[in-house]
């Protein structure tokens, strides 16, 4: 199947398309479901996102109340330490709108790696759709690293694992190693999946990750393929480059 890809000139164009998307999202979750769950994305990229988001008019476009916040992965620092995804989301746009505590599901990640991953898959499996352990997301937002990882999937990473949640040591542009991370699984199946990729150093990788080679193993970004939900790649003009 062709790449569902829309190019931007820039990061600002590129978060503009993504708030948009975020928000028809939640509108048409909460028409049809009563809740929106989406999963975030740490990174640089979608910082600009959420910092749209949490203003107007962006903000008041969303109903917050109805909106429950989880993470596709985690660094497994201090809660306020500046490499968590969650006090980047936090200090970006949670603290900034009426979200509810409770519909905010963060990683504990304070515990060890392997009990993080057991609690955070309880977590999801509280909000468990039919015959999965697990939530069907309305909305998952990813980006993806110079060596074509997303979330924490790293290249060489196990492509079986059968848990919704595992623990990852990966050592990654020193950045905090220890990390826990969504499986495919959970990603692939959500309802809408957007990719965020800005920046000239994407460019080679992403059009490998976009080509009709099979690299799982060395890509991780390829092994996102939705079952039934769409996939939407949001690119900037310097990532898109090389395509």
């Amino acid at each position: 199947m062709k790449p569902n890809i829309k190019i931007f000139k820039n990061i600002n164009e590129l978060s503009l398309a993504a708030a948009q998307l975020f928000i028809e999202s939640a509108s048409q979750a909460i028409a049809v479901r009563g809740q929106f769950l989406v999963g975030l994305s740490g990174g640089s990229t979608p910082n600009h996102l959420y910092q749209l988001l949490a203003g107007a008019p962006h903000c008041d476009s969303i109903d917050w109340q109805k909106a429950h916040v989880f993470w596709g992965d985690e660094r497994l620092v201090p809660m306020g330490d500046h490499g968590s995804n969650y006090f980047q989301a936090r200090t970006a746009l949670l603290d900034h709108v009426n979200i509810p505590a409770d519909n905010v599901h963060r990683v504990q990640s304070d515990l060890e790696p392997a009990s993080a991953a057991l609690d955070y898959a309880r977590t999801l499996k509280q909000f468990s759709a039919p015959q999965l352990d697990w939530p069907r997301f309305d909305l998952v937002l990813l980006g993806m690293g110079d060596d074509g990882h997303t979330a924490s999937l790293f290249p060489g990473s196990p492509m079986d694992v059968s848990e919704p949640v595992i623990a990852v040591t990966a050592n990654y542009q020193d950045r905090p190693a220890n990390r826990i991370t969504l499986t495919p699984m959970v990603f692939n199946s959500a309802r809408r999946i957007i990719f965020l990729i800005s920046g000239l150093s994407k460019a080679v990788t992403l059009t490998q990750v976009l080509s009709d080679v099979s690299r799982m193993d060395s890509l991780p970004a390829q092994r996102i393929r939705p079952t039934e939900g769409e996939l939407l790649w949001l690119v900037d003009e310097a990532a898109a480059s090389r395509l």
